[in-house]
């Protein structure tokens, strides 16, 4: 039986497993970082390519992540109106520190440091957990979930011809679906020139019709003068006999 052996092995240990999955959310959440002088910067933000099987196993572990980070928007931003300016050490903030408003302040921003803490238990890079809630996090605050896409490429990897894909974040490289437009006709005069022709039409063939009952109708009467002029000649040949 298949007790606790959910997901897939991708032929590592359960140690290892854990640490590819850390180490690869963790890339991908590092690739939103500002790279500007780095040495490795990435191609492309947001964007990490593995296998299918890879990216399916980390797609839980960062959604989960983001989820956990945008639940403890709210205390950050309760937390905001008890938190002071000064510099710190200064004597102006040692002053906060030993304050009623630092007590406030500390019971408002213990649900975000509680998440922040589990967050980098389930990444273990702390440059990865400040990304994801400076900046991952603000950008799904109204979205409640599906924060990642998986996208297949054509072409298999190097080596062993695995089947890559793309992990990478939505809301930056959408596809956005239109609806083909109706074409623009002008109507109007389309059927009016239409109504025209119609009647012209209805016209000719009432026209064409009247002449061919009258035609018919001649033909008729001249083939009963005919048939009655024979009769005639028929009685008189009679009576002269």
């Amino acid at each position: 039986m298949r007790h606790r052996r959910k997901g897939r092995t991708l032929g590592r240990n359960p140690s290892h497993q854990r640490a590819m999955l850390r180490n690869l959310a963790s890339s991908l959440l590092l690739t939103e970082r500002d790279a500007e002088f780095d040495d490795n910067a990435p191609k492309v933000k947001g964007r990490v390519i593995t296998t299918v099987s890879k990216a399916k196993e980390v797609r839980p572990l960062v959604e989960k992540c983001i989820t956990i980070a945008r639940r403890s928007l709210s205390a950050i931003e309760a937390a905001t109106q008890y938190e002071s300016s000064a510099e710190r050490g200064s004597q102006e903030w040692k002053a906060w520190r030993t304050s009623d408003t630092w007590q406030a302040w500390n019971q408002a921003i213990a649900p975000a440091v509680a998440a922040r803490r589990r967050c980098l238990k389930l990444l273990g890079t702390k440059e990865a957990v400040a990304i994801l809630f400076d900046d991952i996090a603000p950008r799904f605050a109204d979205r409640p979930g599906g924060y990642t896409r998986i996208v297949r490429l054509a072409q298999p990897r190097l080596g062993d011809a695995g089947q890559q894909a793309i992990l990478e974040f939505v809301g930056v490289r959408d596809r956005v679906v239109q609806k083909s437009e109706k074409p623009a006709f002008d109507d109007a005069p389309r059927a009016e020139e239409h109504e025209v022709a119609d009647s012209e039409v209805t016209e000719s063939e009432a026209s064409e019709t009247a002449a061919d009952e009258q035609a018919q109708t001649n033909a008729e009467e001249t083939g009963a003068e005919e048939t009655g002029a024979e009769e005639t000649g028929e009685a008189d040949e009679k009576k002269a006999d």
